[in-house]
């Protein structure tokens, strides 16, 4: 399977970076970082970074507003394909529009366990509350600060005589292990047959009179008691795929899909000119689309009568 790629944002010394980046290569890493960016031109970890053989990229944000920041940055990230980015001390507070357009692939470390302590200061807030445990916690980014999912936990013993600086220094070690291993995880899901699966039954049960069934050996998914609009095809003989089988119209307009990207459509085997597979194992892809895709597919095979009723019903 590809890698994700992955984008990680900095501004001083990137110590989780290096985390991040050491850790992807080990030969079983599911992700590679393939930019490390900054705010800061001067940042250190810049330079890890590109002795380390990654590409790197520094836009100042200083006399640009934050919108228009954020949107070079967003600009590079992309050039490069990243499909994820990871924050790693980048202390800057996005814009909402850039938040958007990472909805759900972008993660941030915090130095505590979340939702205790969000913003600055949270190791000498848990020592003047008199905390036995602090710790840290990854999170999905959203326009709320250190408010978006968890992702993953550790947590970290607070010693008698510690200080706001000996337990940032444990809590430091502590943020090295998790945030490698959660995003490992985190980014697993994308060419993990399970979650695949599990992405695409949500979305064809919720069709009208959409039921499912095992077909050839696949999860299926069809109108009760008519016919099949989509199939999950895992690894079907032996292709290593995982895909999205739904019906098209026909040879012309499959020539046309494989022709726009050939690494995402493919023709199925055994299934014929009426139906294309699209890859879900790729790591970037967009479930509105593929949500899409399968509300077409099931109108293609829907009986009349019931999608005149859902007209009806749509005009009331």
């Amino acid at each position: 399977m590809a890698k994700a790629r992955v984008a990680v944002l900095i501004s001083g010394g990137g110590t989780n970076m290096a985390a991040l980046l050491y850790a992807a290569k080990r030969p079983d890493s599911p992700y590679e970082v393939v930019l490390v960016a900054s705010n800061n031109p001067d940042a250190e970890g810049l330079k890890l970074a590109q002795a380390e053989g990654v590409a790197t990229f520094a836009q100042s944000h200083v006399g640009l507003k934050r919108a228009d920041h954020d949107e070079i940055m967003h600009n590079h990230i992309t050039k490069v394909g990243a499909a994820y980015v990871a924050l790693a001390g980048y202390m800057r507070i996005l814009s909402e529009s850039f938040v958007e357009k990472w909805d759900g692939r972008m993660l941030n470390i915090h130095p505590s366990l979340l939702p205790k302590y969000t913003g600055l200061h949270t190791h000498q807030r848990a020592i003047d509350a008199g905390d036995r445990i602090a710790g840290c916690s990854v999170h999905l980014v959203t326009a709320d600060l250190d408010e978006g999912p968890l992702l993953g936990q550790m947590e970290v013993a607070v010693l008698p005589n510690d200080t706001a600086d000996s337990l940032a220094e444990r809590v430091k070690i502590a943020e090295h292990q998790l945030y490698p291993r959660t995003l490992a995880d985190y980014v697993s899901r994308a060419t993990n047959p399970d979650y695949l699966t599990s992405k695409v039954r949500k979305i064809a049960l919720a069709q009208p009179e959409a039921d499912e069934v095992v077909s050839h050996g696949m999860p299926c998914f069809g109108i009760v008691g008519g016919k099949k609009f989509a199939y999950v095809s895992i690894d079907h003989h032996g292709d290593g795929k995982i895909a999205l089988l739904v019906k098209i119209s026909g040879v012309e307009e499959q020539a046309m899909l494989i022709d726009s990207d050939a690494e995402r459509y493919y023709r199925p085997a055994y299934f014929g000119d009426g139906w294309v597979g699209i890859r879900l194992d790729l790591g970037d892809t967009d479930w509105d689309h593929i949500g899409e895709w399968i509300a077409k597919s099931w109108r293609a095979v829907a009986p009349k009568k019931l999608t005149k009723f859902l007209v009806i019903l749509g005009s009331a």
